[in-house]
């Protein structure tokens, strides 16, 4: 077993490359289980929902995972609208064509290469994967091209204090848990106007979860594809031990807490 809960970022192409097909092999790897065990992720979604624009010709779900929140757009927007779903995990396509018969176009790529033409579509919605993107100003700016004048950006993802139960619970002496560096609001609000976007408001929230032992915490984390596995971070029992000793201490009458910093993105082109 091993513990990388969320990797840190790549610093160089080949690092980036490598990072790349780690979190497309996770995901792909984590599929079949992911659309019930991403009981969290779906519930957030519903903070984007409320920022739809009442038209749509054309959109694209970033990041759309097995297509839960992608078929839920194709059956908002009817058949007035295409849709497109596009993630970077081939085992996620699999999954989304399996659940999801209604004409959707699903896309292997990744966010900073968008494949969609300069000023092709009406909405792009992302729940909680630009996180994943090391290069995000990269990725909001493919985002302003492919979106029309007028065009919509509903973005969900991450920031700072994320996952915290999860980074004390399994930090050791002297070093922190290997936690993805979530990237705060202001990082984001800049990298929006660097972009182009005319118009750019954010919504910060706190987001929590319980479960009833570390095994559904992890399993919850895991099963959505957020554990990028590194050569030589064997986990022993001795550590897992250690983790629920530490996680029980933040014990709620509810159960475990999971904690997650929600930010979203509302852009204008």
């Amino acid at each position: 077993m091993t513990i990388a809960a969320l990797a840190t970022e790549p610093t160089t192409q080949a690092d980036a490359a490598d990072w790349r097909a780690r979190v497309a092999q996770a995901f792909s790897r984590a599929a079949p289980h992911y659309a019930s065990r991403a009981s969290a992720q779906q519930m957030m979604s519903e903070r984007l929902l409320a920022h739809l624009p009442d038209t749509a010709e054309c959109l694209l779900d970033l990041g759309c995972g097995p297509g839960e929140l992608t078929a839920r757009l194709a059956r908002h927007y009817d058949d007035h609208c295409h849709v497109e779903g596009l993630d970077l995990a081939p085992g996620m396509l699999d999954e989304a064509r399996r659940r999801h018969p209604q004409p959707i176009r699903w896309i292997c790529g990744d966010a900073g290469m968008l494949p969609q033409a300069d000023a092709s579509l009406d909405l792009v919605i992302s729940n909680l994967a630009i996180q994943w993107c090391p290069d995000l100003d990269r990725v909001l700016a493919e985002i302003h091209r492919v979106l029309k004048p007028g065009g919509r950006a509903l973005l969900n993802t991450l920031a700072p204090g994320t996952l915290r139960e999860v980074n004390q619970a399994w930090s050791q002496p002297g070093r922190a848990a290997a936690l993805l560096d979530f990237r705060d609001a202001a990082r984001h609000q800049i990298a929006a106007r660097c972009a182009g976007f005319r118009h750019v408001d954010l919504e910060q929230r706190e987001e929590r979860f319980h479960y009833p032992d570390l095994n559904a915490v992890m399993a919850s984390i895991k099963g959505v594809g957020a554990q990028v596995a590194r050569p030589g971070k064997r986990l022993t029992r001795t550590d897992l031990a250690r983790a629920r000793r530490r996680y029980e201490t933040l014990r709620e009458p509810a159960g475990l807490p999971v904690t997650y910093h929600l930010l979203t993105l509302i852009l204008e082109r």
